[in-house]
């Protein structure tokens, strides 16, 4: 029998657990070791708001030269890029934002997507209704303006992930209990059928009226649903047509059924959206084969680890019967939202693991660089580069630029040095007597490969952004907990790490195909006042300024960066507050200082905060309103269910559940954000 979920636990508590089941067994140098090796062990300990005379020079972690400038302006005032007045730490059952701004709900879980989509009923869901209808714990979103080419602010596609699903806050008469027993005996067919359609993506047209407000264009032809129940998707690239991807259903290794686990992604310079597949192990069922020829490769990425009933309905989830099914996940989707005709294509050269999102950005040769980090503790971040050139006259030209080009993995050393290790087989430790025939095999073990070329362990890599002013790259770090203090390194210095780090990267000579890089820390999330905690932050930051665990983030046109947590479940050990949206600057003596924007329903993460051409709209998901961590709110202080929910976001009708959604924040007077 599959192993089970125990009885009461949440979604996110699973998520904690898997992170053990598929846990980097490399020897490979540690993150935080080398941010102890470059800092000293001292500083890292010292906390800037705590009395650092460096509070005044720029922060800790400013680069040398950045610290040099800082302190040759000390006598000069500071410039303030952001003007608006915090918002306080707190937690509560729903969301605060600046005063001067505006909070409007643009789509909610169920809102219909297609013209023909029935009206949500949240007593009379089906499989059929949730195809047209959006999607369940929307995460990334993507804006993209109309008509294609354009960057017009008031129109446009808002392509939107959905991560995963809340049974027990879906679906009436359920309950944690019945939910999570031997054998998910609460699950049917029809639920699990309503759980794959409210997994994927959904594409819907939106505009701006002339009084500022944003709304859904229901019947747009631009609209569509991408799910996991029975959407194709073209597997592409040197991978696609192996004998490893081939199922009893797909016998030539091409096309699968939907994508799963869309976590984060980014927008290509040819207007498509990428998706990242992020934790597809918790989907299959079953109990791992030693004797499998897959079986080292399942083990290295947790499979299986049961988080689901799908195996139990659908054979191509129970890894005994198709063990092949879990290779085709894993991958970068690459999506066209202006053909609404166009198969989702799985672009296999970007490697398979859990990928958190996909960030591109044009290079000074014409090339394009992915950056993309994998979602686990102790894993990597990567990026590719394409073999040619992106070409801004010719669309069609670009459509599959990302089937041909090079894989790397970060090493970080403690002199603030960097490397980029290609993973191409029959270089290195990549041959066939480590097992390594092809590329192919390479780019679906990414992670082994990854291990054998020395690459360094991180504390959680999520999002990577990157400066369009500056071109510096930022990875958000979100926290290891199982961090022990002999694993430190100079970028992952904290031991049992709840609070996370954000680390900055310059290219060589800004060339984002370089293979080497030197880094800093920007932030080192927590409480700066703590001396356990020894968060670190520029100057100025106040005591609503600090928070813990970076994920998703933004940068607006201006250069300004705006960063979204995800605590999890731990949010009550790791900051006390809800989770939000800081606004971090990054240059000059401000640098590393941090404010407070908007903060979240209680339960509820921060995912995909997206701006406006204009920046004078920023779209972000509300994923999972009230349930982590949420029991204090719910009548019996028990786990959140469907009957009796810690909040009833947005909507807070009785009878209506909490539902994750699209928020839309604008300015009062029309401006730019954060001015």
């Amino acid at each position: 029998m599959p192993h089970q979920l125990p009885t009461g636990t949440t979604r996110a508590q699973a998520y904690e657990a898997s992170q053990d089941a598929g846990i980097n067994p490399s020897a490979n140098a540690q993150f935080d070791h080398i941010v102890v090796h470059r800092y000293g062990r001292r500083s890292v300990l010292q906390g800037l708001l705590a009395g650092s005379a460096l509070a005044a020079t720029g922060g800790l972690f400013a680069p040398a030269e950045a610290q040099a400038q800082s302190q040759a302006k000390a006598a000069t005032p500071a410039r303030h890029s952001f003007a608006f007045a915090e918002v306080s730490h707190g937690v509560d059952r729903t969301h605060h934002v600046a005063a001067g701004y505006n909070v409007d709900v643009l789509i909610r879980w169920g809102d219909p997507v297609t013209a023909d989509a029935p009206a949500f009923d949240p007593l009379r869901q089906s499989a059929q209704a949730q195809q047209k209808q959006f999607g369940y714990n929307n995460d990334y979103v993507a804006y993209m303006p109309l008509p294609l080419g354009s960057t017009n602010p008031a129109r446009g596609l808002l392509v939107v992930n959905h991560e995963y699903t809340n049974e027990e806050l879906m679906f009436p008469g359920l309950g944690r209990q019945e939910a999570k027993s031997v054998n998910f005996a609460g699950m049917t067919a029809e639920l699990v059928a309503i759980e794959m359609a409210a997994h994927g993506m959904s594409v819907v047209e939106i505009q701006k009226t002339p009084e500022g407000k944003w709304s859904v264009l229901s019947g747009s032809r631009y609209n569509r649903r991408i799910d996991a129940l029975d959407s194709r998707c073209i597997l592409t690239g040197p991978a696609a047509g192996h004998a490893r991807l081939k199922t009893r259903a797909d016998t030539a290794g091409r096309n699968a059924i939907g994508t799963i686990n869309n976590c984060a992604g980014g927008v290509t310079p040819w207007g498509t959206v990428l998706s990242g597949e992020e934790n597809f192990h918790g989907y299959f069922w079953g109990k791992l084969d030693d004797t499998s020829s897959e079986a080292r490769n399942h083990k290295r990425y947790g499979v299986p680890d049961n988080w689901y009933a799908w195996g139990k309905f659908h054979e191509r989830f129970d890894i005994a019967k198709e063990p092949n099914e879990a290779n085709r996940y894993g991958w970068i989707v690459e999506v066209d939202p202006y053909d609404p005709t166009s198969v989702p294509k799985k672009r296999t050269a970007l490697g398979r693991f859990k990928h958190e999102g996909a960030t591109p950005v044009v290079n000074q040769d014409g090339r394009v660089a992915v950056y993309s980090g994998d979602d686990e503790r102790f894993e990597y971040v990567y990026k590719f580069v394409t073999r040619d050139r992106f070409d801004p006259k010719n669309r069609a030209a670009n459509m599959d630029l990302l089937d041909h080009g090079t894989l790397y993995v970060a090493r970080y050393n403690a002199d603030g040095s960097g490397i980029w290790l290609p993973l191409v087989q029959g270089q290195g430790p990549l041959t066939p007597a480590n097992g390594f025939n092809s590329q192919a095999d390479v780019l679906i073990e990414a992670r082994r490969a990854a291990d054998l070329l020395g690459a360094t362990k991180m504390d959680r890599p999520e999002e990577i952004e990157v400066n369009p002013v500056s071109g510096k790259v930022y990875a958000m770090l979100t926290n290891n907990s199982r961090r022990k203090a002999d694993q430190l390194d100079a970028a992952n210095s904290r031991a049992a790490n709840e609070w996370g780090q954000i680390v900055e990267m310059v290219p060589e000579n800004g060339d984002h195909a370089a293979l080497r890089f030197t880094w800093n820390l920007l932030i080192q999330a927590g409480d700066p006042l703590n001396p356990a905690v020894a968060g670190k932050y520029g100057p100025e930051t106040s005591s609503n300024g600090w928070f813990a665990c970076p994920d998703n983030a933004a940068f607006d046109s201006q250069g300004r960066f705006w960063v979204g947590t995800d605590q999890g479940e731990a949010w009550k050990k790791a900051s006390g507050t809800a989770d939000g949206i800081w606004a971090v600057e990054t240059e000059g003596p401000q640098r590393g200082r941090s404010k407070m924007f908007y903060r979240n329903p209680v339960g509820a993460e921060i995912c995909g905060p997206c701006f406006t051409p204009d920046d004078k709209g920023l779209f972000v998901s509300v994923q999972h309103p009230a349930a982590d961590g949420a029991e204090a709110f719910t009548r019996n202080g028990k786990v959140s269910t469907f009957e009796d929910p810690a909040t009833r976001w947005p909507d807070f009708k009785d009878g209506m559940p909490p539902r994750p959604s699209v928020i839309v924040i604008t300015k009062q007077d029309g401006g730019v954000l954060g001015s």
